[in-house]
């Protein structure tokens, strides 16, 4: 079995939903399953997403605002690095990397570039979370309820997805990961099948986008990564795919990377001389 790609994509007690996170018990986990390194991209998110009525309730106390609108808990960068720290003192064998997913950066230039400046950050993922609809911001995985707006099906939330996803894209804000861009299929509620030969032009303008950034494109293990959008980045000449388990507790590292690690290699990617490194294009 060839060796395992590094874990560009985990969340730990440090993220406002990882509630079962915890680094010095993921770090165990990459140790465990021989990682060459695993990198702690906390959230960042500025978004102030409008609740549907179902998960009100469920959502972190005190976090709901008086206008029924949510309020992630912001980064704590001091107590988060001091925490990279003391386990890459505990797990010296590993490559233990420091990151951040920004949620919407686009939106948030500036906020996201004074950030980013606090800290000296190895891996910077940017993604997208939120649509707006109607004039309000949705959690993606909210309109999928049935407090959502009207008229929104699950053709119409991907579609959308991805022509905002080509604005993050094509902005200049400050990531180098493309993180999950199936996010939507998560929750796809439709009768048929996920099929997505649907939305291939939209989905190889956003691939086209992101090779011409330079930027690197995610397979994300918390769905089976569909190949198609790999063959895809490869013929948009996409150079550089990260690995992301998108781990939210420890037993989620690395989630399916055997398999992942083989489907990208049959779409034209291999790991390069770093085995800390991205896998590039063959």
């Amino acid at each position: 079995m060839s060796p395992l790609p590094p874990d560009n994509h985990v969340h730990t007690e440090w993220s406002w939903d990882a509630v079962a996170g915890s680094m010095e018990r993921s770090c165990a986990e990459a140790v465990r399953l021989g990682l060459p390194s695993i990198a702690f991209t906390e959230h960042v998110d500025a978004t102030r997403w409008v609740l549907a009525p179902e998960v009100r309730d469920l959502m972190p106390t005190g976090r709901v605002g008086a206008d029924g609108r949510f309020d992630p808990a912001a980064l704590d960068i001091e107590g988060y690095l001091a925490c990279v720290g003391r386990c890459r003192d505990r797990f010296p064998g590993l490559r233990i990397l420091s990151g951040v997913e920004l949620g919407e950066p686009h939106w948030f230039a500036e906020a996201s570039a004074a950030l980013l400046a606090t800290g000296d950050f190895d891996r910077v993922l940017g993604s997208l979370h939120s649509l707006e609809i109607g004039g309000e911001l949705w959690l993606v995985d909210h309109l999928y309820m049935a407090g959502a707006p009207e008229g929104v099906s699950p053709e119409g939330i991907v579609r959308a997805y991805l022509h905002e996803v080509l604005h993050l894209v094509e902005s200049s804000a400050a990531f180098e990961v493309l993180a999950h861009i199936d996010y939507p299929v998560r929750l796809w509620g439709a009768e048929k099948p996920f099929d997505p030969a649907e939305f291939e032009d939209e989905y190889r303008a956003v691939l086209r986008a992101l090779a011409g950034s330079g930027r690197a494109l995610e397979v994300n293990t918390r769905l089976q990564f569909r190949p198609e959008l790999v063959r895809w980045w490869y013929e948009e000449g996409g150079e550089a795919v990260s690995f992301g388990s998108d781990a939210h507790r420890p037993d989620r590292v690395a989630h399916e990377f055997a398999d992942a690690a083989d489907m990208v290699t049959a779409q034209g990617f291999c790991a390069g001389g770093d085995p800390h490194g991205f896998w590039l294009r063959r």
